[in-house]
């Protein structure tokens, strides 16, 4: 159920993307954060063509000249913030997968990012909600190293589904490549509907695993098959 919080589920340690926002004095990055962050909530409101670097500056509170020392142009500051909003999810989830024990199996990687994913989305949506927003509207320069990041991620889930599948634990008839998008797919709305109410993202993400999984986990092997033979 939503209200049961997976206790096995810590807090998630997201990855600034290299940025040095912690240090104390440190004006320039924090200043660039503030901007991005503010770009993608914008950005996922309004979209591409009607967001101005004027609107972005009034909601983060600072002045427009103020954005041009971090970012040249508004297409530059698109850019980032698409590239971010893949970036943040793809170092997120690697960074628990990699946190697991050397023996785990692959059914548990593949668990632990679909939960991690997800509760990325939640918990950081405004850049979901960018791209989302974003995707189709801008550039086709943007859009194709949009889409070069986005197949890099998406090769980390084609593993996930061969390992789990070739090591009997998924059943064999699926189709994993449509499985994959299905899973994603499914996903990436989760910043449409997901509300407070629903739950903490943490069960929320742990009953749609549940649920996904289910319908994917190869069936045990009747009592008493000799599974050696």
């Amino acid at each position: 159920m939503a209200d049961e919080v997976d206790s096995t589920d810590p807090a998630l340690d997201y990855d600034e993307i290299g940025e040095a926002v912690s240090i104390p004095g440190n004006k320039s990055a924090q200043t660039r954060k503030r901007i991005l962050d503010t770009a993608a909530l914008v950005f996922s409101r309004k979209g591409f063509s009607r967001t101005r670097l004027a609107d972005i500056a009034k909601v983060a509170e600072i002045k427009t000249g103020s954005i041009y020392y971090h970012f040249a142009s508004r297409e530059e500051l698109t850019s980032e913030v698409m590239a971010r909003g893949v970036n943040q999810i793809f170092k997120t989830v690697m960074a628990s997968l990699d946190k697991l024990p050397e023996d785990t199996d692959s059914l548990t990687r593949l668990t632990t990012a679909i939960k991690v994913h997800l509760r990325c989305l939640i918990e950081r949506g405004d850049y979901a909600r960018a791209n989302t927003k974003l995707n189709g509207q801008v550039p086709k320069h943007i859009q194709a190293l949009h889409s070069s990041n986005e197949a890099k991620y998406g090769e980390v889930w084609r593993k996930l589904l061969r390992d789990a599948a070739a090591n009997g634990q998924l059943r064999q008839d699926l189709n994993l490549s449509a499985i994959r998008m299905f899973i994603l797919g499914a996903m990436s709305w989760s910043v449409e509907w997901y509300k407070p109410e629903n739950g903490p993202a943490a069960s929320v993400a742990h009953d749609f695993s549940e649920m996904v999984l289910n319908g994917l986990i190869a069936p045990a092997p009747p009592l008493g098959t000799d599974k050696s033979a």
